[in-house]
Parts: structure tokens; sequence; C-alpha cells
């Protein structure tokens, strides 16, 4: 006898399978992250279709078999329906990169959550054209929940207060490290004080104030290359 099992989930990856199924990579509230198969989903007549979608949250129902989890309800629960211009949409799938690759196991995370909501709600809701800041407010919360929280205060290395003149980032020290210390270990990004307010603000989730940010293109690019370094450094594809 097969048990069935209903959760809600964030549905962050799908991917076609044989003639007519789909398999979608949900992290959900109960179990964490489950891949379940939709049988013959993507045919029109498909009662399952409507209600499972990526970048979204849906109730799902699904039966545990020998070797895979099946779809067998699913019901529409939150649609972010102003996430699917270009920009927007790149972000979304970024986050799903992120997502698949650092949630591996089937744990569940309230936090973790919280924040996927939290964030397409702000994605949604950005007037602004230019919205890479709100990839990099989940970026660096995801990575602190995970246990990766970077060091912005002291050096990591010295523990000594850092100078806001003379900033490095090293991923290997998990924070930003002191004049003294790049000296010794030449294996880090000099950055300005800004990325710093930065990184600051958004793991204070201060979001109003990032929000309101002018971020030159210089600031920009230093952002992108930290943030991506850190998290290329951590991923488990490195390891």
């Amino acid at each position: 006898m097969t048990t069935s099992y209903r959760t809600l989930g964030f549905i962050f990856k799908k991917e076609d399978k044989f003639e007519a199924d789909r398999n979608f990579s949900v992290f959900t509230k109960d179990f964490g992250r489950v891949e379940v198969l939709g049988k013959s989903i993507r045919k029109i007549a498909s009662k399952l279709r409507g209600g499972i979608e990526i970048f979204s949250f849906s109730e799902i129902e699904f039966v545990q078999g020998k070797v895979r989890k099946t779809l067998t309800d699913s019901v529409a629960e939150k649609r972010f329906n102003n996430i699917y211009k270009p920009e927007k949409l790149k972000i979304s799938y970024n986050i799903s990169e992120m997502l698949d690759d650092f949630l591996k196991g089937e744990e569940k995370d309230e936090k973790i959550m919280s924040l996927i909501e939290d964030v397409f709600t702000k994605l949604e809701d950005y007037k602004k054209e230019n919205c890479s800041i709100v990839y990099y407010y989940f970026l660096w919360n995801f990575i602190s929940l995970l246990g990766y929280e970077p060091e912005l205060s002291n050096c990591p290395i010295c523990q000594q207060k850092l100078n806001p003149y003379n900033l490095y980032f090293s991923n290997k020290e998990g924070g930003v490290i002191c004049r003294s210390c790049y000296s010794l270990k030449k294996e880090s990004l000099k950055i300005k004080s800004d990325i710093v307010k930065i990184l600051r603000l958004i793991l204070k989730k201060d979001f109003d104030i990032l929000s309101r940010l002018k971020i030159s293109s210089d600031i920009g690019n230093s952002l992108s290359a930290v943030s991506e370094g850190y998290k290329n450094y951590l991923s488990p594809k490195n390891i």
C-alpha cells in the first residue's frame, strides 16, 4: 500500500521527461527538497498542469514509490505574475541555480522557506529596471542561513577591527581581512568600504534603504565579483 503526502512547496526547477512527463524540484515546508514526477502533465488534458508552475508556491500531494515520488494533486497557492520580464526572470533562474546547487537533502528549513517567499515578493514588487540588488539580497542571506555568514567587522585572521581604507575580501577566511593579513595571504579581492556597507545592509535585511541606493557601475561590478566569487567558492560543485 502506498502512502500519500501533502505539503506546501516552492517549485524552483522543472525538467521534461519522456514523452509527456515532467520532473519538478520543490522546496517544501515539511520535507525540504523533494523531486516529484508529474506523469503525463504536459498533455493538454492533464488535471495537474494548472496547479504547479515554476517560481510559484503550490500545495502538492505525492506518493512515494520504490524509486520516485509521483505527483497526484497540485493546487496553486501563490504565483508571482510580475517576474516574467527579462531582468526579473534572469534573477529568478539565478536563484533557482543556487537552490539546486546548495539544497541536496530532504531537510526542512522554515527560515529558507520564508526567505524564498520574501525575496520573490520583493522581486515581483520591485520597480527599478535594474533589480540585481534583489538577487544579492537572496544570495548573502541564503549563504548566511547555510552557516557561511561573512565576517564584516573584524579581520577573521587577527581579530583586529577593520580599517575602512584597506579592505580585502577573502573567500577562504570567510570575510573581510585587513591589509596586514592580506600581505601574508595574497588570496583576496581588494574592495571599497561601500561594498561592506551594502553587505551589512543586506544581512540586516534593511531592504528599504537598499532599494533606494544609487549603486555606480564600479561598485556594482565589485559587488558582483565578491558575491559570485564567494558563492562559487562555497558551491558543493567545487568540493
